[in-house]
């Protein structure tokens, strides 16, 4: 699987959720070469603002919409920045075990979370994630959206230091 196309595909929906003026986050679900989904962003800026709508929670909606024959542990997320704890949560309840991604997110990532150490249902699940996948694009994206003042969207927060620091 060329990981570096598909996550250009990913990249391309972070930069559609920029140019909304919402967090530059985008992802696509893969399966047998083909994207069956993507999600962008939303509900990111002052006025409807959530944390619900995570690129991931977006495309996992569009994926329970769509053939139920697919065996879901063969899709692969691609995703411009680490699934936070909740998005990774959600992927690994829906049979999603392949996880890639660009920017490792400091603040709130969730890939690093010890399945090893959880209840049986988790602790068994074989699961791969590979990082930095176009990173520098991916921080390219987020660094634009944090250095620029209408956005305060986690403004202070150390995601954004971090990622302005670089």
């Amino acid at each position: 699987m060329d990981c570096e196309f598909f996550m250009s595909r990913a990249l391309e929906e972070a930069h559609q959720a920029l140019s909304m003026g919402e967090f530059p986050v985008g992802c696509v679900m893969v399966y047998e070469n083909r994207v069956l989904v993507t999600g962008a962003r939303r509900h990111s800026t002052p006025d409807n603002r959530n944390e619900l709508d995570h690129a991931e929670m977006l495309a996992l909606r569009r994926l329970v919409d769509i053939d139920k024959d697919i065996d879901r542990e063969k899709i692969t997320l691609f995703s411009t920045l680490e699934p936070c704890l909740m998005c990774y949560g959600a992927l690994l309840l829906n049979g999603i075990r392949q996880i890639v991604y660009a920017y490792e997110d400091v603040m709130g990532g969730g890939t690093n979370l010890n399945l090893k150490r959880l209840n049986p249902f988790y602790r068994d699940m074989n699961i791969t994630v590979i990082p930095h996948i176009l990173r520098q694009e991916s921080l390219k994206l987020l660094k634009e959206f944090f250095a620029d003042p209408p956005n305060d969207y986690l403004k202070e927060s150390l995601l954004a230091q971090y990622t302005l620091n670089q």
